[in-house]
């Protein structure tokens, strides 16, 4: 297992183990790494027990090597950076997957894809919990939950098509290793043969050197036979060079081809000890073993213990300082734990605290989905706390879920609630939009827009075209009603001219001195006054100029205060029958007369008690003179006001007695 692999090695997966494809099944196993050895020898170098740690990185390399040397390709992994797919959303995922088994050797991105594919179920899986949660806090049964997502269907085909061309590469290696394997073992045969033939020593050695170079061509064969092959072939190369004790000279010039070679191998392993790129020194010291072990035979036994022992202390120096690594590293874990717990923590201070307000909520869960980015990106685990870790996450994440979604749920059931509301005034408006009760309906208009105003919200999707349905209807009967005032507006306009028309010639009349001559003509002003309906509002005041002008006029002709009340009181009887609700309008009068009739006769009781504290006071106390004279007024305007209630009663009984004639008529017919 390279030292980049084991770095960058995905919280979810296992560093401790190497897993392969085997040849033979095409499923993974672990490889036995028993059957490795270091440098192998027959003399008592070999009997030296070696440390613990130094047998553990020998075996780590070993193994290495073996599965590299089961595929040229194989090897090819190592220069495959391993980013922290931990940190990756499903997307994103499923992206590197693609640029994987599209431009990569499958058989070289087997830890990669293994560390997606769990990522990204995780991720999955709470993302569909999260689904679920929403499903039924809306109502839903959850044996009726279905949910398709593109990034899971995208994610099961490329994953397909990785498995397929997986298992399609393993069985044509299959047939290869096997041949492979037969040719090792016959080339073995080969070598073990050259001891008991009797040819000239100069041909067996070229036979021998024509067995080595036949040895490194030879292809992969399966991891499972890797070490027990080698260890056998290098066995005999041994007992092959033992036999060369006949000829020293060719043994003696390979022993010292070996040497030469081995100390180059050992001086690059020393400078490798101080290499600051661990996962570089590591990989490079993979090789190096490979060579040692694979392309060079023996040296002379006099050599052999102090070339291991100088290659394996360099190893060793190696080890070690990726041993720090992985102390210092572990240490990193523990912190990023801590991170990792507080996020849990603070997600789990937002459930407590979910808000019962959506805009609040809204941020709520955005600082949600801030802590959820944040313990991704908090970095790795221990290694035995990580499913806790992330069951801790996933639960306080399900139970903010699960509040926000009842939140949701009742804010759903209020909504419905405020359309059916709504719906409602929406019928009204639409019912009235054509109305021409325009006091009723106007009135009834402003009631429905301000009770729509009070209404909450209603659903996104039916929002803006209830709204739009209201406002047209009720913008068709405003525009109406504004049509109608434009048209009246101008009407009360030439009123207002002509009314002024009328009080300059009134201005401009001059009193003949026979009061019953001028009595009449006043009235002609009045008659025609009648005649001329109503002006803008914000010009009512004419009316109050010309009723002043009246009064003078008649106070000069000595026409007394109640009989000029009285003559003027008929052009309010005709607003009245010009009014357009005439019954409201009379009732109306009616009421307020009557009011001012019960006023002057509270005043005139008031005032005649008063009198009576001054009963032996003359008559010709100012005080008294007072009191008498505002008695007297008041009498006078009792008067008045029930001489108006009399026409107003006679105005009424008018109009219901024509109208009685109007129904006597049409039941005629």
């Amino acid at each position: 297992m390279s030292e980049d692999k084991e770095q960058q090695q995905p919280e979810n997966s296992t560093a401790e183990s190497t897993i392969t494809e085997t040849t033979n099944s095409t499923v993974e196993e672990t490889a036995d790494i028993n059957d490795i050895q270091s440098e192998p020898t027959s003399d008592s170098a070999t009997d030296k027990k070696e440390p613990v740690a130094e047998t553990d990185v020998m075996n780590e390399i070993d193994d290495s090597n073996a599965e590299d040397a089961e595929d040229t390709d194989t090897v090819k992994r190592h220069e495959i950076p391993m980013p922290d797919y931990h940190e990756m959303n499903m997307e994103n995922l499923v992206g590197e997957l693609q640029r994987l088994v599209k431009n990569e050797k499958v058989q070289a991105i087997r830890k990669h894809v293994d560390t997606i594919k769990d990522e990204f179920n995780q991720k999955f899986d709470e993302f569909l919990e999260e689904k679920k949660e929403e499903f039924l806090s809306n109502g839903g049964n959850e044996i009726d939950f279905r949910y398709n997502s593109v990034d899971k269907r995208q994610f099961n085909e490329v994953y397909t098509e990785y498995r397929e061309k997986r298992n399609q590469y393993y069985k044509s290696l299959e047939k290869s290793h096997k041949e492979n394997l037969s040719y090792r073992l016959d080339l073995i045969e080969q070598l073990k043969a050259l001891v008991n033939v009797e040819e000239d020593i100069n041909t067996t050695y070229n036979n021998f050197k024509d067995i080595q170079a036949k040895w490194r061509h030879a292809g992969p064969i399966p991891r499972a036979d890797y070490n027990n092959v080698w260890k056998t072939y290098h066995h005999h190369i041994e007992i092959f060079y033992d036999f060369l004790n006949i000829n020293r000279e060719l043994r003696d010039l390979d022993f010292k081809h070996n040497l030469e070679e081995k100390t180059k191998i050992v001086s690059r392993a020393e400078e490798l000890s101080k290499e600051p790129d661990l996962n570089r020194a590591f990989r490079e010291l993979q090789v190096l073993h490979k060579i040692w072990k694979e392309d060079l035979g023996p040296v002379g036994k006099e050599h052999r213990e102090e070339i291991w022992d100088r290659f394996s202390a360099a190893t060793k120096l190696i080890h070690e300082r990726r041993q720090d690594y992985f102390k210092n590293l572990d240490k990193i874990k523990e912190e990023n734990l801590a991170r990792k717990n507080a996020i849990i923590e603070e997600i789990n201070a937002l459930t407590e605290n979910v808000s019962s307000n959506h805009g609040t909520l809204q941020q709520q869960i955005k600082k949600l989905e801030e802590l959820r980015e944040a313990f991704f990106k908090a970095g790795q685990v221990p290694q035995k706390v990580n499913s806790k870790t992330w069951n801790n996450f996933k639960g306080a994440v399900r139970a903010f879920n699960q509040n926000k979604n009842a939140f949701y749920k009742n804010l759903k059931k209020e909504q419905q609630e405020n359309l059916d509301k709504k719906r409602a005034l929406l019928e009204i408006a639409v019912s009235l939009k054509d109305s021409d009760d325009w006091d009723t309906t106007t009135s009834e208009m402003k009631r429905i827009q301000g009770q729509w105003k009070k209404i909450g919200h209603v659903p996104r999707k039916y929002s803006d075209k209830l709204w739009k349905e209201f406002k047209t209807a009720c913008n068709h009967y405003f525009d109406r009603l504004n049509a109608l005032k434009n048209d009246a507006y101008k009407e009360e306009e030439e009123n207002f001219k002509l009314k002024e028309a009328c009080i300059e010639r009134l201005k401009d009349f001059k009193l003949s001195g026979d009061k019953e001559k001028d009595v009449a003509s006043i009235k002609k002003f009045t008659d025609e006054w009648k005649t001329y309906g109503r002006v803008p509002f914000k010009k009512k005041s004419i009316n109050q100029k010309f009723d002043k002008i009246i009064d003078a006029l008649f106070h000069k002709t000595g026409v007394s205060k109640q009989e000029s009340e009285l003559l003027k009181y008929g052009n309010k009887i005709q607003q009245l029958t010009d009014n357009d609700d005439q019954e409201r309008a009379i009732q109306n009068e009616r009421a307020f007369i009557r009011k001012k009739i019960d006023e002057s006769k509270t005043e005139i009781r008031q005032l005649e008690n008063n009198l009576e504290f001054f009963s032996n006071a003359s008559e010709s106390n100012p005080l008294v003179q007072d009191v008498i004279k505002r008695v007297n007024q008041h009498k006078e305007s009792l008067a008045a006001w029930k001489a108006k209630l009399k026409k107003l009663n006679i105005l009424k009984n008018n109009l219901q007695k024509e109208a009685d004639d109007i129904e006597d008529k049409t039941e005629e017919v």
